[in-house]
């Protein structure tokens, strides 16, 4: 089967991009020395064509020849077949995600590995799924009515809920991993990256924060751990791009992106895109808190939250016609299957065919050109070699004349004339006269700056006098400096300048830099704050929250009613106190009969509580209640009675 028979000339074709492969528009050029098409694979799929390829996969459409039906064949990368690892991972997938079953998931069919004649082939059946990803459809439209943002969200919120009551985390929630079908389906792709919730989970085994930077959590970033809130946050994010057209961050780099995912909070959509609804702003702000406890618990919450504020807005459901349609994922298809028999169920054989039939002779009819894996352009005549190899011809030396003309000579120089034999010698001795002018200058050079200069040493993370005593020692002197540092103690040496191995003059200044400490980072302002929130957000700060309660009448029990530091900056891990409410305090209500309606009314107000009098005269207290000594808590009303 040649590789042109998989071409579709003249039509037009799109493919879904699965797990981490990027988009193929097409197969022509993306798999010229691939040797996997027509090979069958477990005697029974057998690999068609190229539809995405990626750094850890390549995805093929194929054929289940068992049950005549196409499906989409995931091939690991030939480098990473044989790695244990990768492998193990790589099978986990296939169980991972087997477990998961919803219409708004791509069902995986089955995974297996076995030598062929292009290597070993580690591979994963899928579900083949005919459409666009989510990041093609951004890319062609922009931004999306909130109607149609919902109405794609629902369906991926509805698979990722599946996954967290199957005890799933998908952790990589992008748009790239959200498929449309043809018929407006929306699939969630890729629960390779899936762990089980119970399991711990901290880093991948190649020890990077998975999931892409632009939609990551915090928590991956700051911690590397990861549960259902972390996929909640990433669907938070995707929810801010389908409405604005973007995500929230960016920046130069990656650690750029991160950094700002740790230390600032998501805005509101509208802020981007003026008229979205306050209820849109709020759900978003809600879903991609910094703090996984102030989101919804999973998808499965957030979902319910999304229905609420679709019934809130009056916004109807997109159908899945017209998602498809309004979007623009019709008419695009997965290439039909190869026409003619299917190939033998012998694995070796069968792929050794495929490869070999893979060739087409130079100047074919096609014209200039790939084909398969030949070129069919001109090319340069070749001399047959041993074997049929092309035999190269034997080296000549090029030789100038006297009058400049070219020539050749054998490789052994034989034929070189006398006159041009006296002419090496020559340059030769004018060769060896200057080598030796060059070695006593520098000879000189090297003599006279004996003793003048010296080089500067090593002193990195000393401390002050160990650095002082090494750069005095090499006949330098020492200048010492100060500048905060998040990886050196204080005290001890961040850098010098010269650098080590610097050479100066003897007795030259040497500046060190000594670490001060690590920089002083922002106090927060958590006055007003639930008690938990408030220790939370200090600790994230790289502060020590340090409470203590008292009771107060007008701050709500369990908020916080003062800190200190209020504001400012303060260093890395020094404490922060904080005064929670325990709300109003229990109290003897004082006696105040017999005292002026004023007095009495100081006193009481003085203890806690509130002051009613019932009196038509101003004259002194005759009775009250509650009586004396009765407790009651603080704020509470105390009615007076005067003549």
């Amino acid at each position: 089967m040649s590789l042109s028979s998989h071409r579709t000339t003249g039509t037009k074709w799109r493919a879904a991009a699965y797990g981490r492969a990027a988009y193929t528009r097409g197969v022509t050029g993306t798999a010229l020395a691939d040797p996997l098409p027509g090979t069958v694979l477990d005697r029974r799929y057998r690999v068609d064509a190229p539809i995405a390829r990626g750094g850890m996969s390549t995805v093929y459409s194929g054929t289940d020849l068992r049950l005549d039906r196409r499906v989409a064949v995931k091939v690991m990368a030939p480098a990473l077949a044989h790695d244990p690892a990768f492998t193990e991972r790589f099978v986990r997938e296939a169980r991972t995600a087997a477990r998961l079953s919803h219409p708004n998931a791509v069902a995986v069919f089955d995974q297996g590995a076995e030598e062929t004649a292009a290597g070993r082939v580690v591979f994963l059946v899928m579900e083949l799924v005919p459409g666009s990803t989510l990041r093609e459809v951004l890319r062609r439209r922009g931004r999306l009515r909130p109607d149609e943002a919902i109405s794609v969200l629902e369906p991926v919120l509805a698979a990722l809920a599946a996954a967290h009551r199957a005890g799933l985390v998908h952790r990589d929630v992008k748009p790239e991993n959200v498929l449309l079908s043809t018929d407006g389906t929306v699939k969630v792709v890729d629960f390779g990256l899936a762990r089980a919730v119970a399991a711990p989970s901290t880093s991948t085994q190649t020890g990077v924060v998975l999931g892409t930077v632009a939609y990551v959590s915090p928590e991956q970033v700051a911690r590397g751990t990861s549960d259902a809130r972390t996929d909640v946050y990433s669907a938070g994010i995707l929810l801010f791009e389908l409405l604005t057209g973007a995500p929230p961050y960016g920046g130069d780099s990656a650690l750029a992106v991160a950094y700002r995912h740790v230390h600032d909070d998501v805005p509101a959509p509208s802020t981007r895109v003026p008229g979205i609804a306050p209820a849109l702003d709020e759900l978003v702000l809600r879903a991609t808190r910094r703090e996984p406890g102030g989101r919804p618990a999973d998808a499965g919450a957030f979902l319910a939250e999304l229905a609420m504020v679709r019934t809130d807005l009056g916004l109807s459901r997109v159908p899945s016609g017209k998602v498809a349609t309004a979007l623009g994922v019709e008419g695009w298809t997965v290439p039909a299957a190869p026409p003619g028999p299917a190939r033998p169920p012998s694995r070796r054989t069968g792929a050794v065919r495929g490869r070999a039939s893979r060739t087409a002779p130079v100047g074919s009819a096609a014209g200039p050109g790939w084909s398969g894996a030949a070129w069919s352009g001109p090319t340069a005549p070749a001399v047959a070699g041993p074997g049929g190899t092309t035999a190269l011809p034997a080296y000549q030396r090029p030789v100038e004349t006297r009058r400049g003309a070219s020539r050749t000579s054998p490789a052994d120089g034989s034929a070189w004339p006398a006159e041009r034999r006296r002419k090496r010698t020559g340059a030769l001795v004018v060769l060896v006269l200057v080598a030796l002018l060059a070695g006593g200058a520098g000879t000189a050079a090297w003599w006279f700056g004996t003793g003048r200069f010296v080089a500067v040493p090593a002193v990195a993370k000393l401390n002050q006098a160990q650095a002082a005593a090494r750069i005095t020692a090499a006949g330098l002197t020492p200048s010492f400096t100060g500048e905060t540092s998040e990886t050196v103690s204080a005290g001890h040496v961040i850098r010098s300048d010269p650098g080590p191995g610097g050479r100066v003059l003897r007795g030259r200044s040497v500046t060190v830099v000594l670490s001060t400490g690590r920089p002083p980072v922002p106090v927060p302002v958590v006055t007003g704050q639930p008690r938990a929130d408030a220790v939370t957000v200090i600790r994230n700060a790289g502060l020590d929250p340090q409470v203590t309660e008292q009771p107060s009448v007008e701050v709500e029990k369990g908020l916080v009613v003062s800190q200190s530091p209020a504001e400012g900056t303060a260093a890395r891990n020094s404490p922060v106190r904080l005064v929670v409410s325990s709300g109003p305090d229990v109290v003897a209500v004082p006696r105040v009969l017999g005292m002026s309606i004023d007095d009495a009314r100081a006193r009481l107000e003085a203890a806690g509580f509130k002051v009613k009098v019932r009196s038509l005269l101003i004259g002194n207290v005759i009775a009250q209640s509650p009586r004396a000594g009765t407790q009651r808590r603080q704020g509470t009303s105390v009615t007076i009675y005067g003549l």
